[in-house]
């Protein structure tokens, strides 16, 4: 019986990894069957006309991280989880915590997309749910546990999920990066 040689440890046997460039505010994949099946599958990013995908920030962080996605600058450089997140934080003040959330909510089994047009940061939908087959259960505001949050603003976000028929979803990220979870729901008494 003859042993195989050994490949090197960086090459992937079961799927090839998706490239993505640093474009910006955002990850732009190359247009491969492997990048359009992370939208098909699993609904990350936006899929645009040339076949590729436009990734946000935190989707781009949490696949870097998973090994899904290999993230390349203009120079075509290859960007560390450490080095990618250090350049995304200069462009997103609180990255960290929304992706802290971010993480927790898709480790969980659930779709997270942008929530900009209802005035939030994602909308959540349930297991088993894709964007476009029905509506979001959830809009959902990551806070860090050291920042306040006015009843005005309480009021505003709560209002905000009611008129769009979602609940609200507080999530606090404290400072062991754990996420703890408020739903808010109206009572009519």
């Amino acid at each position: 019986m003859t042993k195989k040689p050994e490949e090197p440890k960086d090459i992937k046997k079961d799927k090839k990894k998706v490239i993505g460039v640093f474009f910006k505010e955002r990850v732009i994949t190359e247009s491969t069957n492997e990048a359009r099946e992370l939208f098909n599958q699993s609904r990350y990013g936006v899929l645009l006309e040339e076949g590729k995908v436009q990734l946000s920030l935190v989707e781009a962080l949490y696949l870097l991280e998973k090994g899904k996605l290999d993230i390349v600058d203009a120079r075509n450089a290859k960007l560390s989880f450490e080095s990618f997140l250090k350049k995304a934080q200069k462009l997103e003040e609180e990255l960290w915590t929304r992706y802290c959330v971010f993480k927790d909510i898709r480790n969980r089994g659930y779709i997270v997309k942008t929530a900009l047009k209802f005035g939030a940061e994602f909308r959540v939908y349930d297991r088993g749910v894709k964007p476009g087959e029905d509506h979001a259960r959830w809009i959902v505001y990551p806070v860090k546990e050291s920042s306040t949050l006015t009843w005005h603003d309480f009021s505003a976000k709560n209002r905000v999920a009611h008129s769009t028929k979602k609940r609200l979803m507080i999530c606090i990220v404290d400072e062991e990066n754990d996420v703890t979870y408020y739903e808010v729901k109206w009572l009519r008494p």
